[in-house]
């Protein structure tokens, strides 16, 4: 929730601690000796008043400072908040001098009639002196208020500057997305329309085992549970397995401490895909993949490095957008690897909470 630099509390905390510090060293004047206000010049105090009315004065002098810097702030902020394009810094300087005159003014009359004080010759030496005071105060408080208008204005643009790039990379992960369905009904259809060529008692078994896995790529998901994601890749092996019979076959083995993680929707599936997209698959050369859970929360699918002599025409947008896909929806990536003639992809595996 974004915090209201330019409230009510903020100008009061800051009207306090500058109370505090003004009045730091004058109370250490009133605890060991005479104020200015209480010198000879002033009429009507003797010495049995003096140490009751020194604190008063102060504790009346410590509220008159808190006001005014509390109705500064309000100023400066009601100024900032106002979004000036134009002599904005002039306006806060103008309103705060006015604003500092004519609270002195006013501060300095009420104190003297609570205490029926007259001043005499020590008039104006005391309004030059809560003047010159109260300015000092002004430079401070609009400092202060600047210092908070910079730092707001830091945080609204963190925060566009955030939304704008949260923004970016949802259009660019919906586009992905948009990819991988149509991609996958292509090769799912394509192979069917040979099935129906070859052995139609099959392509018909096919077509019945297509609804389940054509209702997991219809959900709109941005990520899904890993059992969620291996039901649905066994659904897509058995269309394989009604296709290839006996040439290709599936290794599964997974841990059931990984069961609820996370992983991003038809990765599996896209991984045997594209296994058995780019890989010989025959009686004499029959194709394994395996399916498997490591260390580290890891998922690993591998298969035997049996590259076709002629590749299949296609688009290109299998492995390379699931990774683009993993990248930005979890700031991670998936590890390609090719060693000892198999083929392996490393999938990380998320904890639900880590989102």
């Amino acid at each position: 929730m974004k915090r209201n630099l330019f409230s009510y509390r903020t100008a009061a905390v800051f009207a306090f601690i500058i109370s505090i510090l003004v009045h730091f060293f004058f109370g250490v004047l009133l605890w060991f000796g005479r104020t200015v206000m209480l010198a000879d010049g002033v009429r009507g105090l003797n010495e049995s008043s003096l140490p009751q009315l020194r604190w008063e004065w102060f504790a009346l002098s410590q509220v008159s400072v808190f006001v005014f810097s509390f109705l500064l702030f309000q100023v400066n902020f009601w100024i900032l908040k106002a979004e000036l394009k134009k002599n904005r810094t002039l306006s806060i300087i103008i309103a705060s001098v006015i604003g500092t005159v004519i609270m002195t003014y006013i501060l300095l009359h009420v104190q003297i009639y609570i205490f029926d004080i007259e001043l005499g010759d020590y008039y104006w030496q005391a309004v030059s002196g809560n003047m010159i005071r109260d300015l000092f105060l002004t430079v401070i408080i609009i400092f202060i208020s600047q210092i908070l208008y910079l730092s707001n204005k830091k945080q609204q643009i963190a925060i566009e500057n955030e939304k704008l790039l949260a923004e970016n990379m949802k259009s660019r992960y919906e586009t992905l997305k948009s990819q991988v369905n149509p991609h996958f009904l292509f090769n799912t259809l394509n192979t069917l329309s040979t099935m129906i060529k070859i052995d139609p008692d099959k392509a018909q078994e096919y077509v019945q085992n297509m609804s389940s896995v054509f209702r997991y790529t219809l959900q709109n998901k941005e990520e899904t549970s890993l059992v969620e994601e291996l039901k649905f890749t066994c659904d897509y092996c058995l269309l394989m397995k009604i296709r290839y019979g006996e040439s290709l076959g599936f290794e599964l083995n997974i841990d059931k401490q990984y069961e609820n993680y996370l992983i991003i929707p038809l990765s599996i599936q896209t991984l045997v895909e594209n296994a058995i997209k780019h890989n010989v698959i025959s009686k004499r050369q029959p194709l394994i993949v395996s399916i498997y859970t490591a260390e580290n929360e890891r998922l690993i699918v591998s298969n035997p490095l049996q590259e076709k002599k002629e590749a299949e025409p296609g688009e290109g947008i299998g492995l390379a957008n699931l990774v683009e896909r993993y990248r930005l929806h979890f700031q991670t990536e998936p590890e390609v690897s090719c060693t000892d003639g198999v083929f392996m992809v490393t999938l990380p595996l998320i904890k639900p909470q880590q989102l």
